[in-house]
């Protein structure tokens, strides 16, 4: 994309297609290999290296506290709303077994369970006075206190939750919803027992999306099922072989008349199952941290279902079994009354481990992953954790410049090993790479730095490299990009009598690379060199890029076009969103409507002065709209100015009625109904005469007043277009969450006076509350 040069430290080169395979791809190169390391090389490297999951994208570090005191400068007043965010980044000390699906027991409701201190207290208060006192918690600022007794080892001193909230138990089908297999009698039918249909149920929800093309998708769900029709096979013993013989579409319909009922239903209905809903999550969705009340983000246990992953996962469609009690670990204060399960059984284990956040953790059973419940984002736990690891990325500042000098040197050192690690080291600083762990062959094939293989690596003379492989989340990465000479002929080197399957940096591991860095600064890990390098790139784009006399559309621009980069610097790609065009055709319509509007106010205004119509500002007819697109445009207009007064005469009445008052009748909507055709029969009536007589007459300020807000209102949309279409291969959220100091964009929107909830969504405002209060003069 335009501009993404600027980004990285090394200039590149405009994005290929595809790349050379096998041996013939490697370029012949006629520099010499004199400095080539002159120890012995050890045997060649094995075959290609299992490569563990690459690097989460939530911090590494610690939640040590930042003791630090920060004086505000400029306060922002920000409503903190909870969020259901949470991190990963601790570890349990054992790993729970895999378990198997198993049949459905009794369901005890959420309600029997024991209250604790938090819930009497929160039953006994009126909901506005607890929404007040819940306020005043939630802006508790820890980051102006002084925490010098913790260490770094405590996290916390008493710990009082209600543990985590089971979903309910599958409810089976009605007897007339059944799926179909190859027109086995009776009725082309399959009775399945509720383990089994459960499962169908899973997939038939999905048999009109892409994932039910999807191959792999069908062969891990139908291996899945099989499974579980073995243990719980249909009733009428029909034998299910094979998929394609499978028919789910009753099932389908019957989920999709489901949900059109739920769609269907009022608003206060609607508002009584949330109210219902709040009731029963209200005990599990808050804790007593250190005397304090504070939001736990996941306290849902997710149900069963089809794994979907992210990009060409190779265990995408595999079966997620249910969660139970003996599959969770709980960690809570020690002499605090210990939750009960809202379902049948006992917990795994009960600890009282104040090193960790984490309130519970089990094991999922697709990638035998561990699971976490942790404090919702906006928690002081989670904010100490964010704060510290920005802080850790601002201190790679004073060191940077030396870590580069030795890397740089180390290029062409004779030591094969160091010359490798240097070459790694280069491609993490420069292009913002993972490092890369090792992982199973049962795992997704993706990639970091140190586990490239020589397949990914192309090399193209004079000084290009092409990089081609999957990174996290089955992403591709692929990127041509000019470096140092001597970093390509030490790639030539590297590749040297290996084939494609063999790993490039054969002699570096990740571990042994942390290592290293942790000689130049305690904490430093390669996964700080991205969040450095992203943060510090994205605030001279901002210094660099934002004009200082500009409308706030325009600032809003340039603060997404340096967030533009930051992605495609660190690959954050998404795909082209499916409503993408529909968006596009969309903002045009909107745009062509605001032009209708003026169009109509210019021609009130000739009404009124007919010596406007010779003004240059005025005279000028919209240059995108005629007579055909303005008598559909109008017919759009009373089309939906009838609905609208149709749902505001049935929302009346339901008010009406719920008061105990008589509703309106139906003549009061015929009425209105009629006044509104009325109005656009006028308006017909005005199509090419360059008159107009607005429902309420204005004076001639007034009508020139409008005419320049609704051009202010063209130009920002126009605007925002620009930058939705430049943004459209981009995803900006994972830079803003995880990679960009929140302060940059705190301090750029007191500089240059844009409200910080036009970039921040409440989500994230609630996350970074510590970040507000900086300086506009602070820098990262």
């Amino acid at each position: 994309m335009p501009g993404a040069t600027a980004a990285t430290t090394v200039p590149a080169a405009v994005n290929g297609n595809g790349k050379a395979k096998g041996r013939a791809s490697r370029t012949a190169v006629n520099d010499s290999d004199d400095d080539a390391p002159s120890t012995a090389r050890t045997p060649k490297a094995p075959p290609k290296k299992k490569i563990k999951k690459e690097e989460s994208d939530e911090s590494t570090f610690e939640d040590k506290p930042v003791s630090a005191k920060r004086a505000p400068a400029k306060k922002r007043k920000v409503k903190v709303e909870e969020d259901g965010a949470s991190s990963e980044d601790e570890k349990p000390k054992k790993r729970a077994p895999k378990k198997a699906v198993k049949k459905e027991e009794e369901y005890v409701k959420p309600a029997k369970q024991p209250k604790s201190k938090v819930k009497e207290e929160a039953d006994s208060k009126s909901p506005s006075k607890k929404k007040k006192e819940e306020e005043e918690e939630e802006i508790y600022k820890w980051w102006e206190e002084q925490n010098d007794e913790n260490d770094g080892s405590i996290k916390w001193k008493t710990l009082e939750h209600n543990g985590v909230l089971f979903p309910p138990p599958y409810e089976p089908l009605p007897t007339h919803v059944k799926m179909k297999y190859n027109g086995e009698p009776p009725g082309n039918v399959v009775n399945l027992p509720p383990e089994s249909e459960e499962v169908a149920q899973f997939y038939a929800a999905l048999i009109e999306s892409d994932h039910a093309q999807d191959a792999v998708f069908n062969k891990n769900f139908f291996r899945d099922w099989k499974a579980v029709l073995k243990e719980h096979p249909p009733l009428d013993g029909t034998n299910i072989t094979d998929m394609k013989l499978c028919d789910f579409r009753p099932i389908y319909e019957y989920l999709e008349e489901e949900r059109a009922k739920k769609k269907a239903l009022t608003s206060a209905q609607k508002k009584e199952l949330k109210a219902e809903k709040d009731k029963l999550e209200e005990p599990y969705a808050y804790c007593k941290l250190n005397g304090r009340k504070e939001k736990i983000g996941n306290f849902r246990i997710e149900p069963p279902g089809l794994f979907r992953g992210r990009g060409e996962h190779p265990k995408k469609g595999s079966l997620k079994h249910r969660v139970r009690p003996e599959d969770i670990t709980i960690n809570i204060g020690e002499g605090v009354p210990i939750p009960v399960p809202n379902m049948p059984g006992k917990w795994k284990n009960v600890i009282h481990d104040q090193t960790v956040t984490w309130l519970a953790n089990w094991q999922e059973n697709i990638n035998n992953q561990n699971k976490y419940v942790f404090l919702a984002a906006n928690s002081s736990l989670k904010g100490q954790s964010d704060m510290a690891k920005f802080e850790k990325a601002r201190e790679l500042k004073k060191h940077v410049e030396r870590i580069r000098q030795d890397y740089t040197a180390d290029l062409k050192t004779k030591v094969m090993a160091d010359r490798q690690r240097a070459t790694a080291m280069y491609f993490i600083d420069r292009l913002a790479l993972r490092a890369g762990n090792e992982k199973g062959e049962d795992e997704a094939d993706t990639v970091g730095c140190c586990s490239l293989r020589c397949e990914h690596v192309t090399l193209e003379a004079p000084n290009f490299i092409i990089f081609d492989f999957l990174g996290k989340d089955s992403i591709r990465y692929y990127n041509r990009v000019a470096v140092d000479e001597q970093v390509f002929k030490n790639i030539r080197i590297f590749k040297k009598d290996k084939e494609d399957d063999d790993n490039l940096f054969d002699r570096v591991a990740t571990t042994t690379l942390n290592k290293h860095l942790q000689s130049y600064m305690k904490g430093l890990t390669a996964k700080v060199f991205r969040t450095y390098n992203a943060s510090i790139t994205f605030q001279q784009q901002l210094d660099e890029g934002t004009p200082e006399t500009a409308t706030t559309q325009e600032k809003l621009n340039a603060y997404n076009h340096a967030n533009r980069m930051v992605a495609i610097l660190c690959n954050h790609q998404r795909a082209v969103p499916k409503t993408h065009d529909q968006s596009m055709a969309k903002m045009r319509d909107k745009i062509r409507g605001l032009k209708y509007e003026r169009m109509k106010l210019r021609h009130a205004l000739f009404t009124v002065e007919p010596k406007y119509k010779k003004k240059e500002k005025y005279r000028e007819d919209e240059s995108d709209i005629d007579d055909e697109w303005i008598a559909e445009h109008e017919e759009e207009l009373e089309q939906k100015a009838i609905e609208k007064a149709e749902k505001k005469f049935e929302k009346d009445n339901e008010k009406l009625v719920e008061d105990g008052k008589k509703a309106h009748p139906d003549s009061v909507l015929k009425e209105k109904i009629a006044d509104i055709k009325e109005e656009f029969k006028q308006l017909r009536k005005e199509r090419g005469t360059q008159k107009h007589e607005p429902k309420r007459a204005k004076p001639v300020e007034k009508l020139e007043g409008a005419i320049d807000k609704l051009t202010e209102r063209i130009t920002t949309t126009k605007l925002q277009m620009d930058d939705r279409d430049a943004g459209k291969e981009v995803a900006l959220g994972t830079s803003k969450i995880n990679y960009l100091d929140p302060r940059i964009t705190a301090a750029w929107c007191a500089k240059h006076d844009v409200p910080i909830e036009k970039i921040f969504s409440k989500t994230l405002l609630n996350k970074f509350p510590w970040a507000m209060h900086v300086d506009e003069d602070w820098k990262f």
